[in-house]
């Protein structure tokens, strides 16, 4: 009897602390969702005054995601940009600390959010 009880608590340890994994996982991603979103809206207005068409400033576009992200204690790990510098994707590292298997289940979560600059947007895009 002891060992079926011993091994039902493990299993209910392991099952918890899957779900929180996956909250974790699931508000990392929204993070850099919202930190692309952020960096997104770094518009470079030397381009645009050229003639260049709207692109988004690469230079201030990390700082601008890192400012929203100290909010919840975390940075950015990676910032990509499209050919056209149009589009930014940043992405999330989070630790993830098991509430019951302590530091055996200790394991970092990644997150990736991205954003578009549009303008004049008069209609959906459709893929």
């Amino acid at each position: 009897m002891a060992i079926c009880a011993a091994f039902l608590v493990l299993i209910i340890a392991l099952v918890v602390d899957a779900g929180g994994r996956l909250r974790v996982a699931e508000r990392t991603d929204g993070y850099a969702q919202e930190a692309a979103r952020v960096g997104g809206q770094q518009l470079d207005e030397a381009a645009l005054l050229r003639g260049e068409g709207y692109k988004i400033k690469q230079d201030y576009v990390k700082d601008a995601a890192n400012s929203y992200l100290a909010l919840y204690h975390l940075s950015v790990h990676d910032v990509a940009f499209s050919d056209d510098g149009s589009s930014v994707t940043v992405t999330v590292q989070a630790e993830y600390r098991p509430a019951l298997l302590g530091e055996l289940g200790k394991q970092k979560v990644t997150g990736k959010g991205s954003a578009t600059l549009v303008h004049g947007v008069e209609k959906a895009e459709t893929d």
